[in-house]
């Protein structure tokens, strides 16, 4: 039975992030649908950074492309990187990175926007989405870990738009126990990044703001081992 571990940080190349930076200035400001360098590539960066991380938690276990129609994994002990199908209580769901042994236990998303257009108009529904998408797990699996990454571009975040967001979204990243509400997520990050260099804002959000990058496998690990520690497939005899 594989131990678990602690979760690495999840960690972005900036070398590459920046080369979707070169593709969104040569763009106009903007990241498109279509390959190279497209706005699904973008959070696919994130999906897999974290689809690795889970993995060594969870004892360095196998990473394996879903069938997004399947309502169980490919193997019993893997992390899922791709379209993981999770029928909830509000409706079907795909997420981008999914542990499965028994049931859902481990539900992810990335979100992005890339432009000041489309911020400005979705940024409410993206809230939307991750409430729904947080509700629609935890009414049928309550002890699931639900958690998001949001990614924008940062200069085309306006001041008022950005306050609003972080403000929002740390209310929402607060369900530490099964009893807290189930809109909410056990971990969230905010993510600006800068298209000149790939670097991500170190300043935004607050460097104590449980949005950081850097807190996000601190979360989802707390959480998971106090829910799931000790039994299968992590018991030991």
């Amino acid at each position: 039975m594989p131990l678990l571990r602690v979760m690495p940080p999840i960690t972005i190349d900036k070398i590459i992030l920046a080369s979707f930076g070169s593709k969104w200035r040569a763009n106009g400001g903007c990241l498109r649908r279509t390959p190279p360098r497209s706005s699904t590539e973008l959070g696919q960066l994130f999906d897999k950074a974290v689809a690795n991380s889970l993995s060594k938690m969870l004892g360095d276990i196998p990473i394996r492309e879903p069938n997004s129609k399947a309502l169980t994994p490919p193997e019993q002990d893997c992390v899922e990187l791709g379209n993981v199908r999770v029928i909830g209580g509000v409706r079907p769901q795909n997420f981008d990175v999914g542990y499965r042994p028994d049931g859902p236990r481990f539900a992810f998303d990335s979100k992005t926007l890339n432009d000041k257009k489309s911020i400005k108009k979705n940024w409410q529904n993206m809230i939307n989405d991750i409430a729904t998408e947080a509700t629609t797990v935890h009414t049928r699996f309550p002890h699931a870990v639900v958690a998001f990454i949001v990614i924008y571009p940062e200069p085309c975040v306006a001041d008022s738009q950005r306050k609003a967001t972080i403000e929002t979204l740390e209310r929402m990243a607060k369900r530490v126990t099964v009893n807290n509400s189930m809109h909410m997520a056990e971990a969230i990050s905010l993510v600006l990044w800068n298209p000149d260099d790939g670097t991500i804002d170190p300043n935004t959000p607050e460097p104590q703001s449980p949005l950081r990058l850097e807190f996000f496998s601190q979360f989802v690990e707390t959480v998971y081992v106090n829910r799931y520690k000790g039994l299968p497939p992590h018991a030991t005899d």
